[in-house]
């Protein structure tokens, strides 16, 4: 079985795959803390981070079968 990644190596991918951000440490620089990034680009990450939320969360629940009529 895969692990899930930490947060923080999560949130350094999110952010480097969809926000173009290369580090999330603080640089002490505006110009280096502070980056313009699309509309688009943030839906990506925030459906990334929630699909990753998801995957997580079905890796630790207890699977359940259900019938095609609805019934476990």
């Amino acid at each position: 079985m895969n692990k899930a990644p930490t947060p923080d190596v999560l949130f350094k991918r999110l952010a480097k795959e969809h926000l173009f951000i290369d580090t999330l440490q603080t640089q002490h620089s505006d110009r280096l803390d502070f980056h313009d990034v699309s509309v688009w680009g943030i839906k990506a990450a925030l459906q990334a981070a929630y699909d990753a939320g998801v995957k997580a969360t079905s890796r630790t629940s207890c699977p359940t079968q259900v019938t095609t009529n609805g019934q476990p």
